[in-house]
């Protein structure tokens, strides 16, 4: 499977970065499609918007409050939608270096769960040490329905971290 192209705003600061997306977010071709992900709730009460935009208008949400989203992955084999079943011999990056040289503006990375975090690491991590770019980078809970360790609120009070960093 492969994923999708940069939701990117001119002079972003921030870059979310998810594993892969779920099956319901591919079968659509949207970011966090999936009905109980709580990406897209967390980031309209963060920026004091309605749940209810549509998906257009949460791009522009984004990117109205200098903010990227992408994946770690460009590519894997995956059964379903858990990060558990995909299968790393078949990992294929995106390319951060580049991304990151267009939109040298983005000075933070937030991961939207653990394994997002251990993908980019394994991943990305030595070919940004390698061009010198840092980022301060940030684990946060994953949104996903999945992730059921967490209350919504308990994951909103950490993800108040991506409104805190933007001036």
């Amino acid at each position: 499977m492969t994923g999708f192209p940069p939701v990117v705003a001119p002079e972003a600061q921030v870059l979310i970065l998810g594993s892969m997306p779920g099956k319901a977010s591919l079968d659509v071709s949207q970011y966090y499609a999936h009905p109980r992900n709580a990406f897209w709730p967390i980031i309209c009460l963060l920026f004091n918007e309605p749940r209810q935009l549509s998906y257009d208008e949460r791009l522009l949400l984004v990117q109205k409050n200098k903010m990227a989203l992408w994946d770690v992955m460009r590519h894997c084999e995956r059964e379903g939608s858990l990060d558990s079943a995909i299968e790393q011999s078949t990992v294929v990056a995106n390319d951060f270096v580049g991304f990151l040289t267009d939109n040298a503006s983005i000075r933070y990375l937030f991961f939207n769960g653990a394994q997002a975090e251990a993908s980019f690491k394994r991943q990305v991590t030595p070919h940004l040490s390698a061009h010198g770019i840092k980022l301060e980078m940030v684990r946060l809970p994953s949104t996903s329905p999945a992730h059921a360790a967490m209350s919504f609120e308990e994951k909103l009070a950490q993800w108040q971290q991506v409104r805190d960093v933007i001036a």
